[in-house]
């Protein structure tokens, strides 16, 4: 299982491409030859960027899904709205298709950030906008999230 670290800035060009952050880009290096998922996050408006072998994972849990129960349906078809396969390209670029693009309002600052096994792509404001928005909550959510694991404290 791939943890990537770190948040970056860069650029992206009237195309929809940016050159991936050296630090991430070294992170890549062992699972660039396998390719990309890129598809819109659920929650915010960004972008997730899955390696294939972390999206066939997700795939996996997906196909456990009910396909004649309609709300399994309806959540395959909204999850999967929009993917598409990319590559990061031998200079290091990726190319965001332009639907993906308007999805996440993406502009010229890209903000990249590791988000565990994936990748987040934001438009610079959005992301700064995300973080400060949530600043407030933060301590409760990690709280809520994290505090209440006393597993280890009895191991």
């Amino acid at each position: 299982m791939v943890n990537f670290i770190g948040t970056y800035e860069c650029k992206a060009d009237a195309k929809g491409r940016f050159m991936m952050p050296s630090g991430i880009k070294k992170q890549l290096t062992p699972i660039i030859q396998n390719g990309f998922v890129l598809k819109r996050a659920v929650f915010q408006p960004c972008l997730e960027l899955y390696p294939m072998a972390e999206w066939n994972k997700l795939m996996e849990k997906l196909n456990g899904l009910n396909r004649f129960n309609r709300k399994h349906n309806d959540f395959i078809r909204r999850f999967t709205a929009g993917v598409k396969p990319v590559e990061v390209d031998s200079s290091g670029r990726l190319l965001i298709p332009k639907d993906l693009i308007q999805f996440a309002g993406i502009s010229k600052e890209v903000t990249v950030s590791s988000a565990v096994n994936i990748i987040e792509i934001w438009d610079k404001t959005k992301y700064e906008k995300a973080i400060d928005d949530a600043a407030n909550d933060f301590a409760d959510l990690a709280e809520e999230v994290m505090g209440d694991d006393t597993s280890e404290l009895l191991s």
